[in-house]
């Protein structure tokens, strides 16, 4: 056979480099006999003992609007089906009216066998009208919804415990999981229930960007359309993640799967299961990243931690508790590394508790202890020689590719600023300086350098000489905008 797959002279020169192939082969394989192959030597016995754990979810729901013409099948000319399609299809000239029903399928797993409740996710069940589920062994069982976060992507169903035995999976601790962890996916792809597969945790803490509180798992185990709300197990049989999205040009698996972690997962489906909804911390601070040059402007060793940028007004820490321009570094004990962090920390902190905070204030750092709220998901340089004024006082100054001035009747009425913004107004901005490369605008209010509150021109011209005498390379700088929305931004100062 190997031979007919070459001509001429070409099979004598490569068959005998084959043939030796193999003869360096079989005592390299009698060699490995009784080492453990790559991955798990089965996975038979752990699939079985989960499938029955493991259901399909079915939905479906009326949406408003025509029915679709559907066109006639091309049959051959003088086909004997010819005049019965011809005939069928004669009537149906335009979209029939009428809501059209919409049929999804999706994946899903036992937790509570004693309560029949079953997770999934919620894209799986958004906006149906019914919802089955159906098990390994065929059965169907209608399902109501108990709650559900469309933040995490969780979905929490209850079906009738004794209409069907039911057999229960349990959560393990996707913080112990490491990458090249074995890995293992039961579902529904395309339809096609009960589907196993095998792979490795690829990557953890994985931001995808599909909303605040990304902290997904990356696997390469094939993930499908159809697997969304399945489990992803450990090879303890223990579910570590939930499966929720991939990366496919295709629509096909590539390797590129993301499962919600247990550890993120298990508090929201307590919620649910209790509330019905889900009932995050919020402290109430609008937050930025420490950039590089936020933390050298700072004195920081690195980026870390989270910069508040404003606090809420009437939210739980407008009471000057935290303040714009403090850097969390720990929450309740934890490391804040970065904005990511903190929002996940906060929202998995029950509502009403206190939590202390440690914070980096103008180069100290301070414990504050806070009582949180509860989120509502609804809603939420080198400077010229300045200008003298007509009583001698500094009018405007150049700085940083910005030209400043006092911020009074006059420049509040310009630029049409809120009588609530205190600082130095910005009247002009050079769009080639270091400033504009920064979007700062005309109207802009500097109210802060380096957590330095600043009132007049001359103030800013001091701070920054004062930086530069110490060696800083960018200035930190507070801004308002006209209608008192803060933010921060670093500006370079050579």
């Amino acid at each position: 056979m190997l031979s007919s797959l070459f001509t001429g002279h070409v099979n004598r020169l490569i068959l005998p480099a084959i043939a030796a192939c193999f003869m360096v082969a079989a005592p390299m394989a009698q060699a490995q006999e009784g080492v453990r192959p790559y991955g798990p030597a089965s996975v038979a016995d752990l699939a079985e003992g989960l499938l029955s754990s493991v259901v399909n979810i079915s939905t479906s729901q009326n949406v408003a609007g025509a029915r679709p013409n559907v066109p006639p099948p091309q049959v051959p000319e003088g086909s004997p089906f010819q005049d019965f399609f011809d005939d069928f299809f004669s009537d149906r000239g335009g979209p029939t009216p009428g809501p059209r029903r919409v049929n999804s399928l999706g994946s899903g797993f036992v937790v509570d066998a004693e309560e029949g409740i079953i997770i999934t996710n919620n894209h799986v069940i958004a906006d149906a009208d019914e919802i089955e589920v159906n098990f390994s062994d065929g059965a169907t069982l209608k399902a109501e919804l108990v709650g559900r976060d469309a933040e995490i992507d969780l979905a929490v169903l209850k079906v009738d415990p004794t209409a069907h035995n039911l057999t229960a999976v349990p959560f393990g601790d996707s913080d112990a999981i490491r990458i090249g962890d074995w890995v293992m996916a039961i579902g529904n792809p395309f339809g096609l229930g009960g589907s196993v597969t095998v792979g490795i945790v690829s990557a953890r803490d994985r931001n995808i960007n599909s909303g605040r509180y990304d902290d997904f798992i990356q696997t390469d185990a094939a993930i499908n359309r159809g697997n969304s709300g399945g489990p992803l197990f450990n090879m303890d049989g223990e579910v570590i993640g939930i499966n929720t999205a991939i990366i496919s040009p295709s629509g096909g698996s590539i390797g590129i799967g993301f499962a919600i972690p247990s550890e993120l997962a298990v508090g929201i489906i307590d919620q649910l299961r209790e509330f019905g909804e889900t009932r995050r911390g919020w402290l109430g601070v609008r937050i930025q990243p420490v950039s590089p040059d936020v933390a050298e402007s700072l004195g920081l060793d690195r980026a870390r931690g989270v910069l508040i940028a404003g606090v809420v007004k009437g939210g739980p820490v407008d009471d000057g508790s935290i303040q714009p321009g403090d850097i969390v570094l720990k929450f309740n004990g934890r490391d804040v590394d970065d904005v990511r962090d903190l929002r996940r920390i906060v929202a998995d902190t029950a509502v009403g508790s206190d939590a202390e905070l440690v914070i980096l204030r103008k180069g100290e750092e301070i414990t504050v202890t806070v009582k949180l709220g509860r989120l509502e998901e609804s809603g939420e340089l080198a400077a010229n020689e300045p200008e003298e004024g007509e009583e001698g006082e500094l009018a405007t100054a150049s700085v940083l590719g910005m030209t400043i001035a006092e911020l009074n009747d006059e420049t509040r009425a310009q630029f049409e600023i809120s009588d609530e913004v205190n600082g130095v107004v910005i009247i002009e901005v050079d769009p080639s300086s270091a400033a504009g490369d920064k979007g700062i605008a005309a109207g802009d209010v500097i109210t802060e350098i380096a957590q330095e509150s600043v009132t007049t021109p001359q103030d800013v011209l001091d701070r920054i000489s004062a930086l530069k005498g110490q060696g800083r390379r960018n200035a930190l700088l507070m801004l308002s905008s006209r209608s008192g929305e803060l933010r921060f931004e670093t500006v370079r100062m050579n």
